[in-house]
């Protein structure tokens, strides 16, 4: 297995792939061929596929990137642009604006988050935020999202990664830390 995680195609079955948009993997794969979709950008083929074809556009997204992982454009963990991210995300039992003063504050994120270069650039409270990680060699993003009752949902992405190694690694670090943030604040 891939040291980033599964290909797109292990995780959207052809079933489901099939039921949401009318054609499995093999009958898309085959109809990008033939429309020349691997001299294209992530972009384009995308586009194409919601506005020849109907896909809607997680769909239209899954499809390309399935597309360009089983064509040799690119590797799991990789972005369309070519550097390596790995995304995570946790469900926690607080409020939004408790979820990001837990990574803001530097007195509360040293009990969740070991010292790792945590260099926060942007904080918008209960919605958003942007660091630098060791150094500025990569960067944090991290989104909250209310859901019901007192619920957040925590999206954190880690972009500019070296390789796949790295997702590996940096995937299992997060959803580590984000289950010590959640133990954090729901105790």
């Amino acid at each position: 297995m891939n040291p980033a995680g599964r290909r797109i195609t292990e995780k959207l079955s052809d079933d489901a792939l099939s039921a949401a948009t009318g054609k499995d993997w093999a009958a898309w794969f085959a109809l990008l061929d033939a429309w020349g979709a691997t001299s294209r950008t992530h972009t384009e083929i995308a586009r194409h596929l919601v506005e020849a074809h109907g896909v809607p556009g997680w769909h239209a997204q899954s499809i390309t990137v399935g597309y360009e992982q089983e064509r040799g454009m690119r590797e799991v963990g990789q972005s369309s642009g070519g550097d390596w991210q790995v995304s995570v995300s946790r469900t926690v039992n607080a409020p939004p604006e408790q979820v990001t003063e837990a990574f803001a504050d530097p007195e509360v994120r040293r009990h969740w988050l070991p010292e790792g270069g945590f260099a926060l650039r942007t904080h918008r409270p209960g919605t958003s935020l942007t660091a630098d990680w060791e150094g500025g060699t990569s960067r944090l993003s991290v989104y909250v999202t209310p859901k019901d009752g007192a619920r957040t949902q925590v999206g954190l992405g880690h972009t500019k990664l070296p390789d796949a190694d790295a997702v590996a690694a940096y995937k299992d670090f997060w959803k580590e830390r984000l289950a010590a943030l959640k133990t954090l604040l729901e105790n």
